[in-house]
């Protein structure tokens, strides 16, 4: 913590509600400067009650929280000009047309993009003229990250930004992120499209019942779960035929086929593919890959409800 590129550091960061509840229980983390940052985590968990105290939105509970060097709550009107912020869901009103509700925007705006620009950059150039009830979901969505871009952020917050998009509304929007970062803009990414974070994402941290659980790189995140190997072997071919350094795999509930995990992939797929070739058998249906992000987080989610279980069951 407190590297001179650091934008953003969060120490012992705490949320509670009313109530008693704590959504955020004690969360550190730092991000550099034109790093693109992103915080995972099941519903619930505590994702969007951290990014509203990076933000400015509420006051922690306790720990501290600087963005640019300031307090975003306390000292907001210094971070506010140099923050750009698209929440979950925007509000506008209806009947305005999409350049109308950019020009309002941008004049509550320091140093606002033009108008056009801004809409170019989103892909509503040719929207403009259109009222904001008539837009798609996705469409929307865009509006609101055009707005998030108007000051010219040196941090940029993103709250679920591709929901409601398409497939190629959302990776023209990752490409724009891209260049973002690329230029120099920090950003914070919440999503649910863990595809998006693995895309994405210099380092991501997993949150659950307002905890870090892991953080890392993507790479490093996943290093650790195992890659797996599947294929369907012929009739008349068992399972026990194959090398006996292969056989710490599981089959799923059928002797023909055969999954293998293993932390050698090249490894153990060139021992198979050789054992194959030997025995001239045809391997069926054959996958082999790395470890995913999506793999890793329902691992990480699946050992913290079984945690969770547990320590019910020890407290009655």
């Amino acid at each position: 913590m407190g590297y001179l590129n650091d934008v953003i550091e969060a120490d012992e960061l705490r949320r509670t509600y009313a109530g008693g509840f704590e959504a955020v229980a004690g969360v550190s983390f730092s991000v550099p400067r034109g790093e693109l940052f992103a915080l995972l985590g099941t519903n619930g968990a505590g994702k969007t009650s951290t990014v509203e105290l990076l933000e400015g939105l509420a006051k922690p509970s306790g720990g501290s929280v600087r963005v640019l060097g300031h307090d975003p709550y306390r000292e907001r009107l210094a971070v506010r000009p140099r923050v750009g912020v698209m929440l979950q869901e925007g509000g506008f009103p209806s009947e305005l047309t999409v350049a109308e509700t950019v020009r309002m925007c941008a004049g509550c705006t320091s140093g606002a993009r033009p108008t056009a620009e801004a809409l170019e950059l989103v892909g509503l150039g040719k929207r403009a003229s259109v009222r904001v009830k008539q837009l798609s979901g996705g469409e929307k969505r865009r509006l609101d990250l055009a707005l998030a871009l108007l000051g010219r952020p040196e941090v940029l917050f993103l709250d679920e930004p591709t929901t409601g998009l398409d497939a190629e509304g959302r990776r023209d929007t990752w490409e724009l992120v891209r260049t973002l970062r690329d230029e120099g803009t920090t950003v914070v990414l919440t999503t649910h499209y863990l595809e998006e974070a693995e895309t994405l994402a210099d380092r991501l941290a997993i949150m659950h019942q307002g905890r870090i659980v892991t953080s890392g790189t993507p790479a490093e995140v996943t290093a650790a779960r195992p890659a797996r190997i599947r294929f369907l072997l012929p009739e008349g071919i068992e399972a026990a035929r194959l090398p006996l350094s292969l056989r710490a795999g599981t089959s799923d509930g059928d002797e023909r086929r055969v999954l293998i995990l293993t932390h050698h992939l090249q490894r153990d797929l060139g021992e198979l593919l050789h054992w194959a070739e030997e025995s001239h058998v045809e391997l069926g249906q054959l996958d082999a890959r790395s470890a995913s992000l999506e793999e890793a987080f329902l691992d990480i989610a699946a050992q913290s409800a079984e945690t969770a279980v547990a320590e019910t069951a020890g407290a009655r």
